[in-house]
């Protein structure tokens, strides 16, 4: 008889596709399946357990950011695996950020879960006087398991591309034998799911109870169909430029720009880490931490580690404030002496500067600085990770003081960059075509919000691409983006120099900079797409493995 182990209000499978059938368990705390779906309390939590599932990147690869396997960063340490990323020692055998286990570890979840709740009434509460309350949500529950498990498959998705479809319960010999689907059959079957549910999940729960909001949503269940088909439509997957997956792209993001149901955020300090915020469409609440800052905080603050250090070429990608141009052209009016003075306002609520304040002292990134080397763990770029970063964390022993982290999974502003690049790609920057908006239009809702001077109107669709991406990159940067938007746009190979800065002390007063190059890292083509586990492919001789591995 197989036994059940709740540990933090989730159930725990240790089920792969292609693995075995069993849940862990100890003798300490156990039940039996019937127990857990026999109690409608249980049954709740073992859907917070699925919810518990969904991936954040506060530490995805050994500690460390994915954001440090792409141009927006390093990480500190030199073992860390997320390093394998970058110089190319990542194989079928030797896999990265593997995620076939844990999805469908949480596909099978869901699938036990909708097979067991089906025709509940639970009436050994009938007679509270909170039962039609909680009818009311627990009618609910089915389509959150549908959209979790659409969104686990995007996971998926964009990381192997097509993948076996799982929709029930199988037996081990079952699992060996599944195959895969095509990428569009999945895409399709995402979009099916997202398309059903929110015909059913409410547009928000705050009418519920606030501790209820972060539940999935009508609009979560459109954001992540939006995003799945920007990912179809893209280059990596749309090698024909078929313009009608743009144009559903396009469709999909103005159906919650329509909606009204969301609204930029006032400051861009607050969208991240604000489960509060009128951007955020779906997040990951954490609980009460310090780890991220210990992970993170500069080298001389007591209890910092360094960890994921930004990159200059990310540095650089933040434009002039009074002109709107890159700091490379002649005339944006650039100071490589004040090389941080006029910049892009979201560079200072993302990156951590020399001379930046930082709990009450100035950084010191210069050599023999407060913040900088010989002291060992010190930045490898010059710059320190400031966003999600809690500043008023305290890791002061004796006197630690926590915080709850909230990782976003969809805003608004990425719908809207979304849209503008759909929109660009199908009918050009000035077009609204059918739908009313611009591509122009969008983007300049996010500029504006940024403090930032609008995109000019004249631009070619492929200079508008151009300046669309680097918006991108600047607006979600370490947001779990820039990782996927280089493999969907199949620019990896213009992503392997990596650059830092040096300050020195100038004798006459202030700084001088001067650009290093940190390293060059290895890319590969085949690394668009992930390989499928070489022990998957042993159990399973119906799966097939991706190009290139």
């Amino acid at each position: 008889m197989k036994r059940y182990k709740i540990i933090m209000l989730a159930i725990t499978w240790a089920f792969m596709l292609g693995g075995c059938d069993y849940l862990d368990y100890d003798e300490s705390s156990y039940l039996l399946k019937e127990d857990v779906f026999n109690e409608y309390s249980r049954t709740k939590k073992f859907l917070a357990g699925i919810y518990s599932q969904l991936p954040d990147d506060f530490s995805t690869i050994d500690g460390a950011m994915r954001s440090s396997g792409t141009d927006e960063a390093i990480h500190v340490n030199n073992l860390s695996n997320v390093r394998l990323f970058t110089d190319g020692n990542w194989s079928a055998s030797q896999t990265l950020d593997t995620k076939w286990e844990s999805m469908y570890s949480a596909i099978r979840d869901v699938n036990t879960f909708l097979k067991e709740i089906k025709g509940k009434t639970w009436d050994e509460i009938k007679w509270n006087e909170d039962y039609d309350e909680i009818m009311e949500q627990f009618n609910l529950y089915p389509y959150e398991a549908r959209f979790l498990r659409a969104y686990f498959y995007f996971e998926l998705l964009k990381r192997y591309g097509g993948v076996p479809i799982v929709e029930t319960e199988l037996t081990e010999k079952e699992a060996n034998t599944v195959s895969r689907a095509s990428f569009q059959e999945v895409v399709d079957y995402i979009v099916k799911e997202c398309d059903e549910v929110s015909k059913v999940l409410p547009a928000s729960f705050y009418d519920v109870t606030a501790e209820e909001t972060g539940r999935a949503t009508k609009g979560a269940a459109m954001a992540l169909k939006a995003r799945t088909l920007l990912y179809a439509a893209s280059p990596l997957n749309n090698s024909a430029n078929a313009i009608d997956k743009w144009e559903s792209a396009a469709l999909a993001s103005k159906a919650i720009i329509d909606s009204a149901w969301y609204t930029l955020e006032g400051n861009y300090k607050d969208v991240v880490n604000n489960a509060l915020s009128p951007e955020l469409i779906f997040g990951i609440r954490q609980a009460e931490s310090a780890s991220f800052e210990k992970a993170n905080f500069p080298i001389g603050y007591e209890g910092g580690n360094t960890g994921t250090c930004p990159t200059q070429n990310l540095v650089n990608a933040y434009e002039m404030v009074a002109t709107g141009l890159p700091i490379d052209d002649p005339s944006s009016g650039y100071n490589p002496v004040f090389p941080y003075s006029g910049r892009d306002p979201r560079l200072n609520e993302t990156v951590i500067v020399n001379g930046s304040s930082w709990k009450g002292k100035t950084v010191e990134v210069w050599y023999g600085g407060a913040n900088a080397e010989p002291k060992p763990n010190a930045t490898l770029t010059g710059y320190y990770l400031k966003k999600y970063v809690i500043e008023s964390v305290n890791l002061e022993q004796g006197n630690v003081i926590t915080k709850r982290h909230n990782w976003v999974l969809f805003r608004f502003a990425e719908v809207l960059l979304n849209y503008a690049e759909a929109m660009n790609e199908a009918y050009g920057p000035e077009n609204a075509a059918t739908l009313g908006k611009t591509a122009l239009e969008s983007i300049n809702e996010v500029r504006l919000r940024a403090g930032m001077p609008e995109f000019p109107a004249g631009l070619t669709q492929s200079e508008f691409r151009t300046k669309l991406r680097n918006e991108r990159r600047v607006e979600l940067a370490f947001e779990d983006h820039r990782f996927w938007d280089v493999r969907r746009w199949m620019i990896g190979s213009e992503t392997t120099e990596i650059k830092g800065v040096t300050a020195a002390l100038n004798p006459f007063g202030g700084y001088v900079y001067e650009e290093k190059h940190v390293e060059s890292r290895i890319w590969d083509e085949r690394m668009n797409m992930y390989p499928i586990p070489q022990s998957e492919l042993y159990k399973n001789p119906n799966l097939t493995q991706n190009s290139g591995w």
